[in-house]
């Protein structure tokens, strides 16, 4: 299997059609193995994958610290041909609480400090704030970012879960490579306002969330036990009839899976790669398996047939809860 590239918007790098999220590998979907997530990576990169996304604050700087170990453990080609994305900004506590965003230029550069040295490379890929800090205008926190570029520090900026103004706002400032947000096919918000702009702008997006957490990956059931660290926990799309409810479509999916012969991950995941050349999917795999089943959506192609049969099954907005608590979601494409 050889996996196509794809290049963030007009100013940014190109990249595997698929990029791995290592979040889970850290932070908020329970314990995670960390010799597997390494292996993981590893795989990953064996398999041509290029694009490794992270977060400074994924587990106080656990995943960026694991990232530092599995690309000093690769082979020196395949370390090469990573591109590290990396989100900052939000603010943590000793008990993995969280108190909001700081998008202030020197915070902007401080982060970045300690991120280079985490990860142990001398720049960082792509650079973005993981969500709007409502004190800051954007304009300053894209153009702290902007001072990195020009050291060096810095090859590409990106941003994360803004909306449609901020995004103008923040190309006029410097050039944009992509946003990060969450895009699935239960959580379609950005076709409306987002995408079209991003696309006037010639700006990428990196889909996160393209198994919503795993609840549309096949894999999910209703009598699952979520652990007390893990953040489906609290997330209304995994509680109660909201649960029964999108349960109920990924039945739906399933069908639909069985008839191409493929599983409920690899078409949903095909779903995303066939909705635009300008969009890369992010898989959150945590394992090998995990990894292998998200790559194996590469060799799916969805005709129209098979589109129709999947927007019948799972219709726009058909998912049943918010994708985040609400005083998580007004942070969300927030301007």
């Amino acid at each position: 299997m050889t996996i196509q590239t794809r290049t963030l918007g007009t100013t940014g790098p190109q990249v595997s059609a698929l990029g791995l999220g290592c979040m889970g590998m850290s932070a908020l979907y329970g314990e995670a193995d960390r010799a597997e997530s390494v292996a993981t990576v590893h795989a990953a990169l064996e398999a041509g994958v290029t694009l490794l996304d992270t977060g400074d604050f994924y587990g106080m700087g656990h995943n960026e610290l694991l990232i530092g170990e599995a690309l000093r453990g690769a082979p020196a080609a395949r370390r090469e041909q990573a591109l590290v994305s990396v989100k900052f900004g939000a603010l943590r506590d000793p008990d993995g609480g969280w108190s909001g965003y700081d998008g202030r230029p020197a915070a902007v550069k401080n982060f970045a400090a300690y991120s280079l040295q985490r990860l142990g490379v001398d720049h960082i890929d792509v650079y973005r704030i993981a969500r709007l800090d409502p004190d800051v205008p954007i304009e300053e926190t894209v153009g702290a970012i902007a001072e990195l570029v020009e050291k060096g520090y810095v090859r590409h900026i990106g941003l994360s879960e803004v909306g449609a103004d901020t995004v103008r706002r923040a190309a006029a400032t410097a050039p944009i490579s992509d946003l990060q947000i969450e895009y699935s096919l239960i959580s379609r918000g950005i076709e409306d306002e987002i995408l079209p702009v991003t696309r006037e702008l010639g700006i990428a997006v990196t889909a996160y969330g393209v198994l919503s957490r795993g609840l549309i990956s096949g894999h999910f059931t209703a009598d699952r036990q979520l652990g007390a660290g893990d953040f489906r926990a609290m997330s209304p799309r995994f509680q109660g009839d909201n649960l029964r409810h999108n349960l109920n479509l990924v039945e739906a999916l399933r069908k639909i899976a069985a008839e191409k012969g493929v599983s409920v991950a690899q078409i949903a995941i095909a779903w995303v790669l066939g909705r635009g050349e300008d969009i890369v999917p992010l898989v959150g795999a945590r394992t090998r398996e995990r990894l292998a089943e998200s790559l194996g959506a590469l060799d799916v192609t969805l005709d129209a047939a098979d589109l129709t049969a999947i927007e019948e099954a799972v219709p726009a907005g058909a998912a049943a809860g918010e994708r985040y608590p609400a005083a998580q979601m007004a942070h969300l494409g927030s301007e």
